[in-house]
C-alpha cells in the first residue's frame, strides 16, 4: 500500500490555517459581538448574560444591541415595580419608617419605568441622520436612562441604615440593585453607541450594592 508523505512544513501550515479558521468561527459566533461590546459596562459579565439570548437579532449592531439592552431593563424594571408595589399593600407587618421606604420606591421606580419607556421609544424611532436630529434623540434617550438609574439607586438609598432591617429591606434591595446594575450596563452601551457617533455621553451614577 502507497503512503502518504507529507513534508514537515508543509504540516505545520495545514495545522495554521486549521488554526486561523477554527478562530475566525470563534470569532463570528453568535455572541462573539455583545461579549466585545459588553466590557465597557460596570457588570460585563451580567451584560452578557442578559443580552445573549437576543444574539440572533443583534448581530454587529451596535444600535440594536443598546436598543435590546434597554428594554431587557425595561422589563426587569417593570417587574421590580409590580413587587415593590406587592410589597406596599402589606401595611400592617410594616414599621412607619419601612412603610415610608416602601412607599417611596414604589413611586421612584415608577418614575424609572417610565424613563425606560421613553428611551426604548425615542431610540426605536431613531433613524440615522446627519446633523443635529440625530444628536438631539440621542440626547434625549441618554438623559432618560440616566434619570431610571438615578431613580433607582435613590429608591436603594431608602433602605440604607438599620431602621430598615428586615426581610422586606432584603427582598426589595435584591431586586432593585439587579435592576440598577442592568440599566448601568445599558446606559453605558448607551454612551458607547453614541460615542461613536459623536455625541456627548451621559455620566454614569454609580449602582449601590
Amino acid at each position: 500500500m502507497a503512503r502518504l508523505k507529507i513534508s514537515l512544513p508543509f504540516a505545520f501550515l495545514i495545522l495554521a490555517v486549521l488554526h486561523n479558521a477554527a478562530a475566525a468561527d470563534s470569532a463570528s459566533s453568535p455572541t462573539s459581538f455583545i461579549e466585545s461590546s459588553c466590557r465597557v459596562t460596570r457588570y460585563p459579565t451580567l451584560c452578557v448574560e442578559s443580552l445573549s439570548g437576543y444574539a440572533s437579532a443583534i448581530r454587529q449592531s451596535g444600535r440594536q444591541l443598546a436598543q435590546t439592552a434597554l428594554s431587557v431593563s425595561l422589563s426587569r424594571a417593570r417587574q421590580a415595580a409590580t413587587f415593590v408595589a406587592g410589597l406596599g399593600k402589606r401595611r400592617g407587618p410594616m414599621r412607619g419608617l419601612e412603610y415610608q421606604a416602601v412607599k417611596d420606591c414604589i413611586e421612584n421606580m415608577g418614575d424609572s419605568v417610565d424613563s425606560l419607556r421613553r428611551s426604548v421609544k425615542e431610540l426605536g424611532d431613531l433613524r440615522r441622520t446627519a446633523g443635529g436630529d440625530f444628536l438631539w434623540h440621542m440626547s434625549n434617550v441618554q438623559t432618560w436612562v440616566s434619570a431610571a438609574l438615578t431613580d433607582e439607586t435613590t429608591c436603594l438609598d431608602g433602605f440604607a441604615g438599620r431602621r430598615t432591617d428586615g426581610q422586606v429591606k432584603a427582598s426589595i434591595r435584591k431586586k432593585v440593585t439587579l435592576v440598577a446594575q442592568v440599566t448601568s450596563n445599558a446606559l453605558a452601551l448607551v454612551n458607547h453607541f453614541a460615542d461613536k457617533n459623536h455625541v456627548a455621553r451621559a455620566p454614569l451614577p454609580l449602582a449601590k450594592p
